[in-house]
């Protein structure tokens, strides 16, 4: 049985495609101040599988324009591939929960593990469209320039990465609320932020002093009332809270409140680092939850009519 062999074309625009899907993937990591994906296994796998995602795109379109029809059948692969990535963090993830200062909540680890099965989506789509497009300034438009076809397949594939992150970018706590420090008080063994109940389980003298000496807390004012719907929402304020012991570390005590008449969110502990000015970003940078997001202007619409 004869197999074909790939001509130098098509081993350059497999080559390149590959290239830039695999780099859209690397463009997508981001080890910021939530330190996840881990370095450096954790940065490893994800790079592997942004790299099989890509090779998946990249070799679509030559196994259909050598008619080789059952090849194409492996991009079924693709999605199972996919899954398990989503898999594989939410096991991962919750295997995990035991061994934090506090519990990131299925919520949140819902969410991480959405966000990297659509990078390798991304990886995936801007390696395919690299390679539809090379081929298509290779032949129906007659462009014999090898180097001019591989350039504008480059171009197509990074301007599609750029409006696939500009439209899978999720908000965060900063962008719908304001976060500012708040006043720790301990009263009769109960605890008090901004003169808003919290806790009564500071019932020794140790833990008062402990926390009236070393206690932080932040309180979120929602920019609009409809945004308590977010605020409100148990897990984003888990989210929250894990967040800002992942970034302080905890020495003793953490606590999430919501004030039901005004709409705000507290969240006090006891932190390993003093930084108020950290704290108060680590929550602004904590992200929405896609559980916790609603539509106003879908919830305003008037159904009846």
């Amino acid at each position: 049985m004869e197999t074909a062999s790939l001509s130098s074309y098509e081993l350059f625009s497999i080559s390149s495609a590959i290239l830039i899907g695999t780099l859209a993937r690397i463009l997508t990591i981001k080890e910021d101040f939530r330190q996840y994906p881990s370095y450096p296994n954790g940065l490893l796998i994800h790079l592997i599988t942004g790299f099989v995602a890509a090779s998946l795109g990249a070799v679509a379109i030559p196994a259909l324009l050598s008619k080789n029809f059952v090849a194409v059948t492996f991009l079924t692969l693709a999605i199972q591939q996919f899954r398990d990535v989503r898999k594989m963090e939410k096991e991962s993830l919750s295997d995990l929960e035991e061994t934090e200062y506090t519990v990131r909540g299925k919520a949140y680890i819902d969410g991480i593990a959405k966000t990297f099965e659509s990078r390798n989506y991304i990886a995936f789509i801007v390696s395919l469209t690299t390679s539809i497009s090379i081929s298509f300034l290779h032949n129906p438009l007659k462009i014999g320039n090898l180097y001019v076809c591989l350039a504008g397949g480059a171009l197509i594939g990074f301007a599609l990465f750029y409006y696939l992150k500009r439209f899978t970018k999720g908000k965060t706590i900063g962008d719908i609320a304001e976060v500012k420090e708040g006043k720790v008080e301990v009263k009769d063994s109960s605890l008090f932020v901004d003169g808003m109940y919290v806790s009564n389980l500071l019932g020794t003298d140790n833990a008062e002093k402990l926390f009236s000496e070393e206690g932080m807390a932040v309180v979120i004012y929602p920019n609009e009332n409809h945004f308590r719907i977010n605020l409100d929402n148990f897990g984003q304020r888990q989210a929250a809270l894990f967040e800002a012991c992942r970034a302080l570390g905890v020495k003793r005590y953490q606590f999430t409140r919501k004030d039901y008449e005004e709409g705000r969110v507290m969240i006090a502990l006891v932190p390993i680092k003093r930084d108020i000015d950290a704290f108060i970003e680590s929550v602004k940078k904590c992200p929405l939850l896609e559980s916790t997001k609603k539509s106003h202007a879908v919830m305003q619409t008037n159904l009846k009519g």
